[in-house]
Parts: structure tokens; sequence; C-alpha cells
């Protein structure tokens, strides 16, 4: 973390942790799910991914959702991100309501008002970074704010790389590509699925301060799923999934916190 410019560094806050929401977040809602299920398969071999989920994402907030394997951690995310279809229960994206869309109506939605981080970068080896940033943009015809894609790009830092096609950058250098191409089209909402899986402790604090700074600076709401306690300690909250339900919520989290909180679990888990 000592090479992590100052301004991305995460610092456990003074405040004790509380599960009780913070007095100063936004009470505005990018995202949510209504007594969300999704159900696999029928009678023996029927598996209940998500069980009635309710939960609201605020704007320019960073959450994580955390979960053991198998806890529905990642269908949450897809549902929500209308990357998957779901069984019952409903999913907002700001005022629009997944489950009334047609498929071209959810690409379209999708394109327009979602951003995603994945952990395998998805950046096409044929294009130069700088249009990968702009993919999104260009396959939807639109031209892309020059002042807003100026300011993601100063903010991830690869204003000399930009000519530089993927196989050309390290890893860190990818997702960070991966994280502009996220926000330059000024989405009302980003998804992560582990997105800094694939690096090393310090591109994955890297990337991780650029997506803490696009909620703290521009106002970006980001949801990510991850397994890793220090990676969680960058949000404002965490939400904690088991079986297919929320289970706990932490706000203000620290790296302790968090591994404490999913120790319990585990102690619970294991004595039930």
């Amino acid at each position: 973390m000592d090479s992590v410019p100052e301004q991305y560094r995460r610092t456990d806050r003074s405040p004790p942790v509380t599960t009780a929401p913070l007095t100063d977040r936004s009470t505005l809602v990018a995202a949510r799910a209504t007594e969300l299920s999704k159900i696999y398969g029928q009678g023996e071999t029927q598996v209940v991914a998500l069980d009635q989920v309710s939960i609201d994402f605020r704007q320019a907030e960073l959450t994580a959702i955390m979960g053991p394997s198998g806890s529905g951690k990642s269908t949450l995310m897809h549902c929500v991100a209308g990357l998957d279809s779901f069984s019952s229960g409903s999913v907002r994206i700001g005022e629009t309501e997944l489950g009334t869309l047609k498929d071209k109506q959810l690409t379209k939605l999708r394109r327009d008002k979602i951003g995603f981080i994945f952990q395998a970068f998805n950046l096409l080896p044929t294009l130069t970074a700088l249009e990968n940033i702009t993919l999104p943009m260009d396959i939807a015809g639109r031209k892309p704010d020059k002042q807003w894609l100026d300011s993601v790009i100063g903010m991830i830092g690869l204003s000399g790389r930009l000519g530089h096609r993927p196989a050309q950058l390290s890893g860190g250098q990818q997702q960070r590509v991966a994280v502009a191409r996220a926000l330059a089209s000024r989405p009302e909402i980003i998804f992560g699925d582990e997105p800094t899986g694939n690096l090393d402790s310090r591109s994955g604090a890297e990337v991780l301060g650029f997506l803490r700074n696009s909620v703290r600076e521009l106002g970006q709401t980001v949801v990510m799923v991850t397994h890793d306690p220090v990676a969680a300690a960058y949000a404002d909250r965490v939400v904690f999934l088991a079986d297919g339900r929320i289970v706990d919520e932490l706000y203000g989290p620290t790296a302790d916190s968090v591994l404490d909180r999913m120790k319990r679990f585990d102690a619970k888990g294991r004595t039930s």
C-alpha cells in the first residue's frame, strides 16, 4: 500500500464500526431489488440461489457484496445488473423496472445506464486503450462528453498510455482501462465482479482507489462482489449474503471488522 498515491490510500475511519447507517449518506436510490428470488431446477434438484432478497443501492455510494461460495452474491449482482433473469420479485435501475423490458430494451438499458468491470478485464486486443474506453459509446453512436472523459482519464493516470494496446499494458493498467470504460459513459451504476481478483495487491489497491475516488469525487454509484476483506474496506457499506439471503450489513468497514464479521458467520455455519 506504501506505493499507492496518497489521494488513493484507504485509511481506517475513526468512528467505531456500527451496523447503523451513516447519517450523511445519500438517500437517493440508483438500483433496488424487492423480494428477489432466483431458483434453478425443480423438485429434488431445485436450488434456491436467491431467497426473496430486498436491497437498495444508494447513489454515490460504494457497496461491497460478500459471502461464502454459493451464497448468491454473484447471482444477486447479475440479476440486478440485468445480466441474468430472476424467478420472482422486481428489480429497478432508477425508475426502470427490468422485468417489463424486452431483450432489445434490456440491451439498451445495460449499454446506456450500467457500467461493468469484470475480473478478466474484457478488453479487445486489437483496439488501443482509448478505443477500448470509448467502445460502448462508439457502438451506441454517441460522442463522449470530452470534459467528463478527460476527468476520467486523468483520474486513472494513463494519459501517456492511451495509444497502447492491451498486450502492451500490465494487468493493473488493463483493469484501469476497464474502470475508465465503465465510467466513460457516465452510467447510473457500475457493477464489478471481483474487479481486483486477477491483480497483485499493489495494482488491486490502485484500482480500488480509483473506484473509491469515482464515488467520492465524481458521484458515481458502484456495487462490487468481492471475497477480499481488504477490498471490501474501500466500500461505504458491506452486505453479507448466506444461503441466498442477506444476513448482515456493515457501514464504515475496515479490513479487520469485515474479517471479524466473516469469522462469525463461519463459526455459525460450523455449529449449525
